[in-house]
């Protein structure tokens, strides 16, 4: 969107414009004074990029994930890869009421969300930490999520177990279920090698389903 002819109203209808504009407050410093379609135009002008806030159209397995998160009713999460934020915003979007840890192993995206936080979207916290050595005590998350990860990691038998250690009560993973182009993609899982992994990393019991070119499991303690 160009800074010369923002609108208010579309801005609000592409955008999670409240992630937007918590990003928009920190980077620009900002307080809480100014209303939320002042700051996201302040942010556009001074050439903030914000595509990372965009709204798609919601992938089939993050509805799916986030389908099951209601059911769960979380009391806190972990969300392993967060990346530009395809689930994470759709997740705190909506679903309120317990606090999100984001990690990631890239600084630059742990210090845009780190910006989110300080913004004031309070109840989300991120850290820079690699899956496979996580700094985060047995059961420190209710639920861990890790959408779309276990297929780009060497070691993904420790990744697995990572989760799990540091998951109260399930893990929430979702993989593709075919084969396809992309060369960071050094795993390709089947439901019975998926569930594999899940209960030799210690899980008590596994349900996966298909969702369109995708595997989501559900890893019970």
């Amino acid at each position: 969107m160009s800074s010369d002819s923002f609108d208010s109203s579309e801005f609000s209808q592409r955008y999670f414009a409240r992630f937007a504009s918590a990003y928009c407050r920190d980077r620009l410093g900002l307080d809480s004074t100014p209303p939320e379609l002042e700051v996201l135009e302040a942010g556009t002008r001074a050439g903030l990029r914000l595509h990372k806030f965009k709204r798609s159209a919601e992938l089939p397995r993050v509805r799916r994930v986030l389908g099951i998160l209601k059911g769960l009713s979380p009391k806190s999460l972990l969300d392993v890869g967060s990346g530009k934020g395809t689930f994470l915003w759709p997740l705190l979007d909506a679903l309120s009421g317990f606090p999100v840890t984001s990690i990631d192993k890239r600084a630059d995206r742990v210090a845009d969300l780190q910006a989110v936080a300080r913004g004031g979207v309070s109840r989300l916290s991120a850290v820079e930490a690699d899956l496979c050595a996580l700094p985060f005590e047995d059961g420190a998350f209710d639920l861990v999520c890790a959408l779309e990860v276990l297929e780009h990691i060497p070691d993904v038998h420790a990744a697995a177990a990572e989760a799990l250690r540091v998951a109260k009560r399930c893990v929430l993973v979702s993989v593709p279920s075919k084969a396809d182009e992309n060369p960071e993609h050094i795993h390709l899982f089947n439901q019975a090698s998926l569930s594999e992994l899940l209960l030799g990393a210690g899980a008590a019991r596994v349900s996966v389903e298909y969702v369109l070119g995708h595997m989501v499991a559900v890893a019970r303690k």
